[in-house]
């Protein structure tokens, strides 16, 4: 009877184990989709600021149309982009062309003396710092989701679970973000 009651109890505790492993690795796959949520809305912001941007740019730069189209081109690959892979190459290509179309403004003094110009760019420059934090946050949550996933013990109960690792949201090899910036006094 006693030894029924020793197994008993390691089963007991072998239970709560593995629902505090659970538990674990819920709250990660939640904070994960969480903090995507919050890129999602960043970027969201930024879709929506960038029609006004190239709209105001147009008035002052008519025979910039190429470039008007890769910015429209970009902007919609990024909305369309599924995989957080996907998301982050298409990200990238964006703000590419953002960089070349406020190097466009840079010839056109009336159009940097534009309040509407200015306060559109201030919002952009805004955004990015936000979508920069948020991304910061997602790839902090996949971290410790992936240790979990990864590590054992927990490992074993995510296979069993269907948890799976995360893709992180990555800045592309070689992007021009990644370079060190030239400052000239």
């Amino acid at each position: 009877m006693t030894l029924f009651y020793i197994l008993l109890g390691v089963f007991v505790v072998l239970v709560f184990f593995a629902i505090g492993i659970y538990n674990k690795l819920v709250r990660f796959k939640n904070r994960t989709d969480e903090s995507w949520a919050d890129i999602d809305v960043q970027l969201k912001r930024r879709y929506d600021l960038i029609p006004n941007l190239v709209n105001t740019v147009k008035g002052y730069a008519t025979h910039e149309s190429s470039l008007f189209q890769k910015v429209t081109e970009a902007r919609t690959r990024a909305m369309d982009a599924g995989s957080v892979r996907e998301q982050g190459e298409a990200e990238n290509m964006l703000s590419d062309t953002l960089k070349s179309l406020f190097a466009v403004s840079e010839a056109y003094p009336d159009l940097k003396a534009n309040q509407n110009f200015s306060e559109l760019q201030q919002e952009l420059s805004d955004t990015e710092n936000k979508i920069q934090a948020a991304r910061r946050f997602y790839n902090t949550n996949v971290r410790d989701m992936n240790i979990a996933v990864e590590t054992f013990p927990s490992n074993l109960f995510a296979q069993m679970f269907g948890f799976g690792k995360r893709d992180f949201f990555l800045l592309e090899e070689g992007s021009a973000e990644r370079d060190n910036v030239e400052v000239k006094f």
